[in-house]
This record gives structure tokens, sequence and C-alpha cells, in this order.
């Protein structure tokens, strides 16, 4: 008799041997592994993120309210119209910047002072433009000063503040025009108000010791402040560039928040 047993075999152990693990998943596992890596790297950097965006937010919450409660108008000292406190506004990283640029501004309008003075002994040493230097070096005394804290210096402080476009903008246009004044200042061509570089020698020139020294204390007066100004300008604009800040965004702040957010605090 024929033996039946070959037709009574399990029809699928061929095909199992045949094609081991049908459905097995063809990625390997390292793969896998690698993915969820990958992944869990990513929620933990957006974690990071979200915390310190939290963090920053508390901070100034904190010192806005702070500033609400106990601070008060206290720039200028003898006349206080607005509130200047770096401490308390600019964040860490960036206070000694915000300082910097605070002790240039002083430096300028140190500066000022001593090129007027130093016009005063150009117009006395008999200079045929010396009332044209000592007028226009009382008119950059006045006018320089609170435009200049207004202009470049005040919108940089609020920048750092409140991180906005809208004054890094406004702060690059106005420093600088005031880098081509300092140039311009620098120079010191005769009857414009400068007791600078040619003002300066024609003063040594003539026997005018007075008004050279002077004069070449207002030259280096302003160099420092111009070609410091220069190098945290180009430091202000690459940070402009790393927050992502843009024209567009700054036109849509002053679209949203109007000229009184310059005033504001917090």
């Amino acid at each position: 008799m024929e033996d039946m047993s070959k037709y009574t075999e399990n029809p699928f152990a061929s095909t199992h041997s045949l094609d081991a693990n049908p459905f097995e998943d063809p990625i390997p596992e390292p793969s896998l592994n690698y993915a969820s890596t990958t992944d869990a790297a990513r929620l933990e950097t957006l974690s990071q993120r979200e915390r310190d965006l939290e963090r920053r937010e508390q901070e100034l919450n904190q010192k806005a309210e702070h500033i609400r409660r106990f601070g008060r108008n206290n720039w200028p000292p003898f006349y206080p119209v607005i509130f200047h406190s770096i401490k308390d506004e600019i964040p860490e990283g960036f206070q000694q910047l915000i300082t910097r640029l605070y002790q240039l501004w002083f430096v300028l309008v140190g500066t000022l002072v001593i090129n007027m003075i130093a016009c005063i002994f150009v117009l006395t040493s008999g200079s045929s433009n010396g009332a044209s230097d000592l007028g226009s070096s009382i008119g950059y005394l006045i006018v320089i000063p609170p435009l200049s804290f207004l202009l470049w210096y005040r919108p940089i402080y609020n920048g750092f503040m409140k991180e906005q476009a809208l004054y890094y903008y406004l702060y690059f246009v106005f420093c600088g025009f005031h880098l081509l004044y300092s140039l311009y200042m620098i120079i010191g061509i005769p009857s414009t108000g400068s007791a600078g570089l040619i003002q300066m020698i024609q003063m040594y020139v003539r026997g005018a010791i007075a008004a050279g020294i002077l004069g070449t204390i207002a030259s280096i007066g302003w160099i420092l402040q111009g070609v410091g100004n220069a190098i945290f300008y180009r430091q202000i604009w690459a940070h402009n560039k790393a927050a992502g800040h843009s024209v567009e965004k700054a036109k849509a702040e002053l679209a949203t928040h109007g000229a009184k957010a310059y005033f504001t605090r917090g």
C-alpha cells in the first residue's frame, strides 16, 4: 500500500521554511532606536526653549512689577522725565554693553564741552573763523546731547529691554548719522565748530598752545567715542541678525504699538 503520510504533511511547513518571517519589519532595530533618540532630543530642545522663554517672561514681569511699585522717573537727575535703570530693566547678559554705551554718551557730552572751550581759545587766538567756530560749538553743546540720548541711546536701551526690532532699526539709523557726525568733528575743518585735527594743527602752527592742547583733548574725545560707538554698532548689528529681527517685523511693531511704546516701560 502506498504510504499516505506524505499527503498528510503540514502544507505550510515548506512555505514557512522557504520564506521565514514574511511579515518581519525591514527596518533594522538600530534605525528605530536612532529615530526615537532624535525625536526625544528635539522634544527636549523645544522644552528647554519653552522653559527659557517662561523664565525670561517671569523675570521681565517681576522687574516691571518692581518698577511699577517702587520705580519713579529718575533721569536726568536735575529734572527727571524718564526712568533709567540698567540693572532693573536690561537683561543681565547685556547690562555691560548698555553700560559701555551709556559711558560713551557721557564721553560725547564731555567732548562737546571741551570742544566749546577750545573754540573760545581759537577765537581769542585771532582766528578769522573763531566766531563761527564758537557759535557752532555752542549750538552743538545745546542740541547734540539730548538728541543723541533720545535718538540712538534710548532706542537701543529699549531694544535690549523689550527685544523688539523697531528699536534696533531706530538705533541703526540714528547712530549711523552720529558716526558720520563724529567723523566730521574728528577732521576739524575751520569754521565748522570743531576743534578737531585740522583746527588743532593750525593752532600749534600759529603758536596758540592752549588752543592746541584743548583741541588735542577734543580730538581724542571725538576719536574715543566715535571708535567705541562703531565697535558696539557692529556687535549690535550681529545680535540683531542672530535674533531674527527684520524691517518687516519693525514695521509690524510700529503699526501695532505706535510711537507711544517708545515711552513705556516693561
